[in-house]
């Protein structure tokens, strides 16, 4: 078999198919088979080096990303020169937007939020014709069906994405803007809750217990503690049987991970990251999100920021962003929250997988590659991916110890032992990963829940989905103030209690939608969760007991039942302690042990949170309590060199399409690499025919005459070479056969 340069300057593996490929039209636009590959074009236009086009190639060969995104990702070509060429291959013109505003009523007949997804933007009337912009026009002909039964004929126009994006934001930004806060069904968002009902609600349920203390306060006692003690022997019940499940899911996990199975094709990666006021984080966050061994054409990551967040933009635009970051604007709305955020940036992802970072996390190295990883080994069900949180200033004072303690119960012990018996995962808010396609169907995040990570949680199990608990850690900014702890729970906990009551408006349909054991466990988790943290102060009035000193329900309660209420707290007290215990077991958590006795002192705080969370239901129910971070970044750099220390024990090349930086200032590098490439193209053109002297030199540095060049200079290193672009060492070499 013939080694085929077409199929290389094309960019694509050898031996695979052709990127649009359609059937013939009369169109001249809609005969692939005369197109140039993309290669050639920017080849002969001189825009790029063959050994780039070689070495993209091989990129392509194991990734799902086109040559285009791989050329861009590695500076290899800029982007208008690359929709240059395009517009070549595809004998279209290149739209100009700003000569030639596109006309809004052709955008609403496709829909903003549609045209945002699809990366298509009906420009203008053209005769009898709809031209239509496109920043992937391989992906045309498959559309064109849907495009005639909507304008007619259609014609195709190239476009760059930041071009089209800024041509939509700048015509329809306050539609796009409201699709954010409606995206999620009617039925599943707290924007259809009666705000009033709950109010009145809540206002007459709490006049009736007021009544009810001051003229039956036995009564009220009474009945008060005896729901406060079920919840607790429910909750604690259910945090035994985690605990033990989490044992089996940890011995199945350290097997799965114990052989790293490679995925056929690495996904492209989108992680949105949410910024509110973040003037000392922006810099900090993006040195982290660099340490990131995913490759760089396949990861994009966005930097969402509020319209009116000088503050935020200010940082960012005094920082340089690499060119897989980019800054999505969200304009002004009925409601600033982070989920109405999400919903706005998601249309602007690229990825088939879709993340969730917090302005002060650190994800471990290797977290994406994990993330592909898994997904690629499980079935569609599983349609998200939940890492584990832990904080990089656990050593601040108490309250950060005593946060750290709690943060490695439940994602080390109580959230895997939920998933292993099947119950419905609230999600932790950050380091979340979706498949695109199920987060897309459900509709995003609710922009009126203040908790959207929980109830999205709810909503993947309403709808048939799994969530998964994956082996891989972030580290975060442990909010260790004692107000600001107490509004950021104070939030959560509004949030868990409008979550509960917007799914519980229809309890017959939940119940249907998630069978009885995991309604069962919505129940307890939300329901109990409120209810332990609220009648808390009735069960710490049993404190009096062991003192001696007199209680008001001491003449009604049998001596018995004394004794086995004191039984359930104290086994209530030693489940929680063995939990933190058996989760703070790692070498890095064992330091916390001294600590976990104090949790005693510690949870309680949670019950100030909770009434102020009650309050702000019936006063404000939509309000966002934002947390302020890189107050008490103390752990930064130590977390940045506990790192680098990470990534390189745990070996990124090693990883499935692991990036390997080029290092700066080695000449022995640049030859090593010329040496690489030249003995790949020995290898596979032996049987191939002659070709022309210039495709000859797959990765040797040309004269404009096509002879070998010297070493390259320092401006070459930096346009083709440096930390832009990085070597890629492929697991299997592009072959004539593929």
């Amino acid at each position: 078999m013939t080694f085929d340069r077409q199929r290389v300057f094309q960019g694509h593996p050898p031996g695979a198919a052709g990127e649009g490929m359609r059937p013939a039209h009369d169109d001249p636009q809609a005969q692939p088979e005369r197109r140039r590959p993309i290669g050639q074009i920017l080849v002969d236009m001189g825009a790029l080096a063959p050994g780039d086009l070689v070495r993209a190639t091989a990129i392509r060969h194991r990734e799902d990303a086109r040559i285009g995104d791989i050329l861009l990702a590695h500076g290899m070509v800029e982007e208008a020169t690359l929709y240059r060429a395009l517009a070549r291959q595809y004998h279209a013109i290149v739209a100009d937007f700003a000569g030639m505003p596109p006309d809004v009523r052709l955008i609403d007949r496709l829909g903003a939020d549609e045209c945002l997804r699809r990366g298509l933007l009906p420009w203008r009337h053209s005769g009898g014709t709809v031209v239509v912009a496109a920043c992937r026009p391989e992906e045309f002909e498959s559309l064109r069906p849907r495009l005639t039964a909507i304008f007619g004929p259609v014609r195709l126009a190239v476009t760059s994405e930041t071009a089209l994006h800024q041509a939509l934001l700048g015509s329809r930004q306050r539609r796009l803007a409201a699709c954010a806060e409606t995206r999620v069904a009617a039925h599943e968002s707290c924007r259809e809750m009666d705000v009033h009902r709950i109010t009145r609600i809540v206002s007459a349920l709490g006049i009736v217990l007021l009544l009810l203390a001051l003229f039956r306060p036995l009564a009220a006692a009474i009945l008060l503690t005896s729901w406060a003690v079920l919840t607790l022997l429910v909750s604690t019940a259910l945090k035994l049987a985690a605990a033990f499940a989490q044992a089996k899911y940890s011995q199945d996990r350290q097997t799965m991970f114990s052989s790293r199975r490679k995925t056929a094709r690495l996904p492209i990666v989108s992680v949105m990251v949410p910024l509110f006021r973040e003037r000392e984080i922006a810099s900090r966050l993006i040195r982290r999100l660099s340490r990131l061994s995913y490759p760089r054409e396949l990861l994009d990551i966005l930097l969402v920021v509020e319209e009116d967040d000088l503050v935020t933009q200010e940082a960012i635009a005094g920082t340089e962003l690499p060119r897989w970051m980019r800054q999505v604007i969200v304009p002004r709305g009925g409601v600033k929250t982070k989920p109405r955020a999400l919903n706005f940036a998601l249309d602007f992802c690229r990825g088939s997988i879709v993340g969730i970072y917090d302005a002060e996390d650190a994800p471990e190295p290797e977290q994406i590659h994990k993330v592909a990883t898994r997904f690629a080994q499980v079935g569609p069900e599983v349609a998200c991916l939940q890492g584990v949180l832990d904080f990089y200033n656990a050593r601040t004072n108490w309250l950060s110890r005593c946060f750290t303690v709690e943060y490695a119960s439940w994602f080390r012990v109580i959230l895997p032992g939920y998933e292993r018996m099947g119950l419905t995962v609230p999600l932790g808010g950050t380091t979340l990963f979706f498949r695109r396609d199920a987060i897309e169907k459900l509709g995003g995040w609710d922009a009126h829940n203040v908790t959207e990570d929980a109830d999205l949680g709810v909503r993947l199990a309403r709808h048939g989905y799994r969530t998964e608990l994956l082996h891989t850690a972030t580290g975060e900014e442990a909010n260790c103030r004692l107000w600001p702890w107490i509004k950021q729970r104070s939030r959560w906990l509004k949030g868990y209690a409008m979550t509960y009551a917007m799914h519980m408006q229809n309890p017959r349909r939940l119940l249907a939608d998630l069978g009885p054991w995991r309604f069962f466990g919505v129940q307890v988790l939300f329901l109990g969760a409120l209810s332990q943290f609220l009648l808390a102060p009735l069960l710490w009035s049993f404190w009096l007991f062991p003192l001696g000193l007199p209680h008001p329900m001491r003449t009604l309660l049998p001596h018995d039942v004394i004794i086995v209420l004191g039984g359930l707290f104290l086994l209530s007290e030693v489940v929680t302690v063995a939990c933190a215990m058996v989760a703070t077991s790692t070498p890095s958590h064992k330091w916390l042990w001294p600590w976990v006795p104090t949790l005693h002192f510690y949870y309680p705080l949670a019950t100030f949170a909770a009434i102020k969370g009650l309050w702000e239901i019936v006063t404000k129910p939509f309000y966002w309590d934002k947390t302020v971070h890189g107050v008490h970044d103390l752990g930064f750099h130590e977390e940045e060199e506990n790192s680098r220390t990470a990534e390189a024990s745990c070996g990124p090349a090693d990883a499935p399409g692991a990036v390997l930086p080029e290092p700066t200032g080695s000449p022995g590098f640049a030859e090593a690499r010329r040496a690489f490439l030249f003995e790949t193209y020995e290898r596979s053109a032996r049987a191939a025919p002659p070709v022309a002297p210039r495709h000859l030199t797959f990765g040797l540095d040309l004269d404009r005459a096509g002879h070998r060049a010297g070493p390259p200079s320092a401006s070459a290193r930096a346009d083709g070479g440096g930390p832009a672009a990085r070597a890629v060492v492929p697991d299997a070499l592009p072959s004539a056969s593929g």
